[in-house]
């Protein structure tokens, strides 16, 4: 593969690529990725006579043969565009763009949008759009920086071992940020050790180069895990650190506020779990010198629209949608935070976490059980896995197949006057009962 051929096409483009002929517009550099389900190299012409500007295939495919100008073969689509992503890198780096690497079990999205919130109160800065933090994402994000950035906060996710690995060398961080490590994807990972093994390789990354972490020494699962690896340079935050205190949360104060020194931290976030994604947000922004003034107005002026966090009030309810995903470490947390809720009346929607393996079943009734306890607290479950908990717990709880079938359910008895709290893996899509409430 010519890199300079491809990077010159990518430039001719003006960096706009895409990877679904739904999507263009004209003049893009189309990648025919492949998939389990799908082959972008059988719709190469197409993205063609749409009015890509080239398409880049697989040596192997008719589309190679057949004479069309614009058409640019490769050996493999996805490992030229990882190697298009890491020449755009280089380049930039080259320029004074200095990178960040962020992953986590839980958190990794919200903080990185509070450390993008607070770095633009005085650079220039790029971060990750969305979810697109994948083995395809994490290109496309790369591949989406303009020349000029400053800083670039690059999220990455895993479900396998190995994901990491991969994605660090592509992103070639500078600096990395773990927020935490939890039971996520344990049917992939094998283990909680291999959750640890996974997210560590961004610290592998940053030793072998004696780059800096920020750490939160309040994870003693990170602090260990850093440890373990000689050439970190280690800067600390966290609550035991920095002092900080988070204060109670009530009607008039519905939102996490933080007392730090004499300042007091407001945001828009609701649950005291996202305390550490703001000390992080905090500790980017001090080692940038973001004056803790103008990294405070940034972090109040944030608000999530993400499915995550969110405090949503309706003409019934007020909820705090936490939907986007679910594991059992995230799970936990949010109900803590639930149960320290000051409310006349609570109802939790619980919709099943997914990917677990061997673990669900135990994993499904802790959660179950730890929710069942929160005093005056109406428990609606939702999906097999929670059902199959309850029968083992032999708790005649209130249970629904899926979030279509409470909807329905919550449209015909609905809930009125009452805090609740949605949560649940993607897959439940549990923000489709937000309508019903």
């Amino acid at each position: 593969m010519d890199i300079e051929k491809l990077y010159s096409a990518f430039c001719a483009c003006s960096g706009r690529i895409s990877t679904d002929t739904r999507t263009l517009k004209g003049g893009e550099l189309f990648f025919a990725l492949k998939g389990e389900n799908f082959d972008g190299n059988a719709y190469a012409l197409a993205a063609l006579d749409a009015g890509a500007a080239f398409a880049v295939v697989e040596s192997v495919s008719e589309a190679t043969s057949s004479g069309r100008e614009g058409i640019i073969a490769v050996d493999d689509t996805l490992e030229a565009l990882r190697a298009l992503a890491l020449h755009h890198r280089r380049i930039l780096g080259a320029k004074g763009t200095t990178f960040i690497g962020l992953t986590g079990t839980n958190g990794k999205t919200t903080t990185k949008e509070l450390i993008r919130s607070v770095l633009a109160t005085k650079f220039k800065v790029a971060a990750t759009s969305g979810n697109f933090n994948n083995d395809v994402g994490v290109p496309l994000t790369i591949l989406s920086i303009p020349e000029g950035t400053q800083i670039a906060v690059v999220e990455m996710g895993a479900s396998h071992p190995g994901d990491i690995k991969r994605l660090v060398e592509v992103c070639e961080p500078d600096m990395g940020l773990i927020t935490n490590v939890g039971k996520a994807h344990l049917l992939g990972f094998g283990s909680f050790e291999g959750v640890k093994k996974t997210k560590g390789e961004l610290y592998d990354w940053i030793a072998a180069r004696g780059g800096e972490i920020f750490l939160n020494v309040d994870e003693s699962d990170l602090v260990a895990m850093a440890a373990e690896r000689s050439g970190l340079s280690i800067l600390p935050y966290g609550p035991s650190f920095d002092g900080a205190a988070v204060l109670p949360a009530d009607a008039a104060n519905p939102f996490l506020r933080i007392k730090l020194g004499r300042h007091i931290i407001k945001t828009q976030l609701v649950g005291a779990y996202n305390a550490a994604n703001v000390l992080a947000a905090l500790s980017v922004g001090a080692r940038f010198a973001v004056p803790i003034a103008d990294a405070a107005k940034a972090i109040a002026q944030y608000e999530p629209a993400n499915k995550r966090s969110q405090m949503v009030v309706t003409e019934r309810n007020t909820l705090i949608l936490d939907a986007y995903n679910a594991n059992p470490t995230s799970m936990a947390a949010a109900l803590d935070n639930f149960a320290s809720v000051e409310a006349a009346s609570k109802a939790a929607l619980l919709g099943d976490m997914r990917e677990l393996g061997a673990d669900s079943l135990q994993e499904h009734c802790s959660i179950a059980q730890k929710a069942l306890a929160i005093p005056a607290c109406r428990c609606i479950f939702v999906g097999e896995e929670f059902a199959k908990a309850l029968k083992n717990l032999g708790v005649e709880g209130e249970s629904f197949p899926d979030s279509e079938s409470l909807k329905s359910f919550l449209e015909s008895a609905p809930i009125s006057g009452a805090t609740v709290l949605v949560k649940g893996s993607r897959g439940i899509q549990m923000e489709k009962v937000v309508p019903a409430l």
